[in-house]
């Protein structure tokens, strides 16, 4: 049995902890442990983040949908405000950092499964995926 749970979010940096709070609290009903529920919130906030920093968001908001189930939980952080280039996105220089532009990386790293659906025009979604093992 799966459950959906779906969040419209404004646009505005004071909402990424409220998602973050209430995806924990998803993770935990599902029974992840402490240092899966932290590897989540992380990906939830780097990826809403995204949706309210790097693309101005259309009518000032963006979706937040959380399938759950016993074997995993599925987040997806959707925008529409117009995609990028995928092409155009590469792996940060970890030897020489700079300030932005790890959110990405840090997704993949702290996630089972990423994957990112973006169209020029249309918008982006970021899918990531926890196993609850």
């Amino acid at each position: 049995m799966t459950d959906m749970v779906k969040f419209s979010v404004p646009g505005k940096p004071q909402y990424v902890g409220t998602i973050r709070m209430a995806i924990s609290s998803l993770a935990n009903s599902l029974g992840f442990d402490v240092e899966a529920i932290e590897d989540i919130k992380v990906a939830v906030s780097e990826a809403c983040t995204n949706a309210v920093c790097h693309r101005s968001t259309i009518n000032g908001e963006y979706e937040v949908f959380c399938e759950l189930s016993k074997e995993r939980l599925v987040v997806s952080v959707v925008d529409k405000a117009g995609g990028y280039n995928p092409e155009t996105y590469s792996e940060p220089c970890l030897e020489c950092p700079k300030e932005g532009g790890l959110g990405i990386y840090i997704i993949k790293a702290l996630m089972d499964e990423v994957d990112i659906f973006t169209e020029v025009g249309i918008g982006t979604r970021i899918q990531m995926v926890k196993y609850t093992r």
